[in-house]
Parts: C-alpha cells; structure tokens; sequence
C-alpha cells in the first residue's frame, strides 16, 4: 500500500508542480499559479497521513515506510530549491525572462546543497524515530531502524562527493592557475 502511495505522491509532486507553472507563464494567471504552487506541500501530508494509518492498522513498519519518510525529509528540505529550479527554466522559456544561471560559485552551492541534505536527514530521522517510538514495538520497527542508518550513511556520502571533493578541487584548481599566470 504504502510504496503505491510514495508513487502517487511522486507523479502528484510533479504534476502540482507543472500546473502551477502552467498557470503562471503560459496561462499568465500568476495567483492562481502561486495557490497550486502552495499546495505542493498537501501531496507530503497525504503520505503522511497514509503511512501514519497503514501502521495504526498494525503493519509491520517496512523499507517503504523508512523509504516514506525519506521521501517526506527530501520534500520539506528540497521542495522550494525544485520549485524555484523549475520556475526560473519556465520564466524563460515561457514569460522571456532571463537565462538560468550557473551557480557563481561552486563551493558554496555543494555546501548549500549539503545544507539542505542534511536538513532532509533530520527530518527523516525525526520521522523515523517518531515512528519507532509510536509504534513501540522493536519487531515492528526495525525497518525504521536501519533506515536511519542508511539515509546516515547516503548523508556521508554526499558530503565526500559533494562539498568535500568541490572544496579540495577547487583548491586545486585555484593553485593550477595562479602557476600558470606566472
């Protein structure tokens, strides 16, 4: 049931999403398109309230309600980030407005981005643990359990492939020019 409802949710992300920036540019009803916009985060709710009633009903909390609540923590964390990524390319290609920028500095936006990673696994690990303590049952949580350690173990592996190998390429790179102006 839950893994259903995560697809669900998924194509409803994407579909809210793409209304409210049909509404904004092409159909140039920009309020409208910013209360469709607003509702991005009812599509989150309905997994919550769905994963919430699935356990009420006594089953075994699995790796898709650990996976539910990953999905929950990247939402909340992410969701302006796509939004506004996505409304800057439809400004362009639909209003004339500007082209989307690559970000000044590399740095600093793995560092962002790793922000908001890390953000996302608090959450999950809020909803996991809230889950496990609700539940109260360790036979029916280990699922959740060990989902706090693999979305620990995805958060360490983003920041080595994100904001720690761009700062010592970065370096690197900086050191490389620096030689060969002299």
């Amino acid at each position: 049931m839950v893994i259903g409802f995560i697809i669900g949710c998924e194509i409803a992300f994407w579909i809210v999403l793409g209304l409210g920036l049909l509404l904004r540019y092409p159909l140039r009803r920009p309020t409208a398109g910013a209360v469709v916009l607003a509702g991005v985060p009812l599509v989150d709710l309905a997994l919550l309230v769905a994963c919430a009633v699935d356990l009420h009903n006594g089953a075994t909390a699995g790796s898709t309600h650990a996976l539910a609540a990953l999905y929950l923590g990247f939402s909340l964390a992410f969701a302006h980030t796509v939004v506004r990524w996505a409304d800057v390319r439809f400004a362009h290609r639909f209003a004339g407005g500007p082209a989307p920028e690559k970000p000044a500095n590399r740095r600093a936006h793995e560092w962002r981005l790793f922000g908001l990673a890390a953000i996302a696994w608090a959450v999950t690990c809020a909803l996991l643990a809230v889950g496990i303590w609700w539940i109260g049952d360790p036979a029916r949580t280990a699922a959740l359990k060990n989902g706090m350690g693999q979305v620990s173990m995805v958060l360490v592996i983003w920041f080595v492939v994100g904001p720690l190998l761009t700062s010592n390429t970065s370096g690197r790179k900086q050191s490389t020019s620096k030689t060969k102006r002299r």
